[in-house]
């Protein structure tokens, strides 16, 4: 690995102090920051408006080193999945869904996930450790320059950045929210704050420290109407059940300018949590929480326990949080073709957390005994 500073890792602020450091004026960071996130520039020798003289000192020392592209998948519906390597060997994910003019990005946070949510394939792979702002931002950085969107017109662009991707975003808090500052930074990305949303599986001291540091839109995976069902299908649940979760949710979103509603994601499980008995405790649930409801079939991935509702019972339970008087959008699934739909990214993580061989383990046993 490179001693060198990444520059990727700065934010413009980080980039100030950076340059006041080696003796130069602060202007230079908001120079730096254009050069390599809106003209996607990568070499020191392209930036004209700075002196031959800085160049080489930044030659000497510091470095812009994106992630390196290891598969590059399309799908049928035009969803882009890559994989790419991080500087220790292992391999994230990252998703590009376009729709019309908007063009969302999917970004990982994490190398695999520690929250080990049930349904969820990434979940499987255990986890190894945080992104930092580089790797993050980098993903939208590499994402940016691959599709053509620096510089021209007409092309796919990214207009919008989920953190949905591996990992949960707010056990990552200090990375996540420097990368985000990027993301918005009118010298770097620019996007609006309603353009860029968080999705949180439900860490509430992470909720309680976004507020007032950082204000985008908020998505709660939620999965389950009580406490005993999201235990079983969300772990963090028993450290942070329903009843602290709820407020804090209902505290970041009061004075929001991103998003005065956050949207549940709620994943739709053949026989778990798809009965209208469900659905009725939801709308129960969710009644003073100024909300819209994402209802999302579930996608199989191998091994798995789980089933994907039926279009039928989807639409019941949807129809029935509708008279409630929710806002409710069924998700379409885009790139399962590529395994690139909501839960199924995967990467390849050293797992720390020895989640996988215990699995396998499990699964030894279980073919051993029928």
């Amino acid at each position: 690995m490179s001693d060198k500073l990444n520059l990727l890792d700065l934010t413009r602020d980080e980039m100030v102090k950076f340059f006041e450091d080696i003796g130069e004026k602060p202007f230079r960071a908001p120079q730096l920051v254009k050069w390599i996130h809106q003209f996607g520039v990568d070499d020191f020798d392209k930036m004209t408006n700075i002196s031959k003289s800085l160049r080489a000192k930044l030659q000497e020392t510091t470095e812009i080193k994106g992630p390196e592209v290891i598969t590059e998948q399309l799908s049928d519906d035009g969803t882009i999945k890559w994989a790419l390597r991080t500087p220790d060997g292992q391999a994230i994910e990252t998703v590009f869904i376009p729709d019309g003019e908007r063009g969302t990005l999917c970004v990982s946070s994490q190398v695999g996930c520690v929250v080990d949510c049930a349904f969820c394939s990434t979940a499987q792979q255990g986890f190894n450790r945080d992104l930092t702002t580089a790797e993050i931002i980098g993903q939208v950085w590499f994402a940016a320059r691959r599709l053509g969107s620096i510089k021209t017109t007409g092309e796919r662009k990214v207009t919008n950045v989920v953190m949905m991707g591996m990992g949960e975003p707010l056990l990552n808090f200090d990375n996540v929210v420097s990368a985000i500052d990027l993301m918005l930074d009118d010298n770097a990305y620019g996007l609006s704050k309603r353009r860029v949303t968080l999705s949180t599986s439900g860490v509430v001291p992470g909720l309680e420290k976004l507020l007032g540091r950082l204000d985008v839109a908020l998505a709660l995976s939620l999965h389950a109407s009580n406490n005993e069902l999201r235990s079983e299908l969300v772990p963090l649940n028993r450290k942070y059940p329903i009843e602290k979760l709820i407020p804090a949710v209902k505290e970041y979103i009061k004075d929001s300018k991103a998003s005065k509603k956050v949207t549940i994601e709620y994943v739709m499980l053949k026989g778990v949590n798809d009965t209208p008995a469900h659905a009725y405790e939801l709308a129960k649930l969710l009644k003073d929480l100024p909300s819209k409801v994402n209802l999302i079939p579930f996608n199989p991935f191998p091994r798995t326990r789980f089933e994907t509702s039926s279009q039928r019972d989807i639409d019941k339970f949807g129809e029935i949080l509708l008279k409630k008087g929710f806002v409710v959008v069924t998700r379409r699934t885009r790139g399962d073709d590529i395994d690139a739909a909501c839960g199924q990214l995967v990467g390849k993580v050293a797992d720390r957390t020895k989640r996988q061989e215990r699995r396998q383990k499990k699964i030894d046993v279980v073919q051993l005994s029928s």
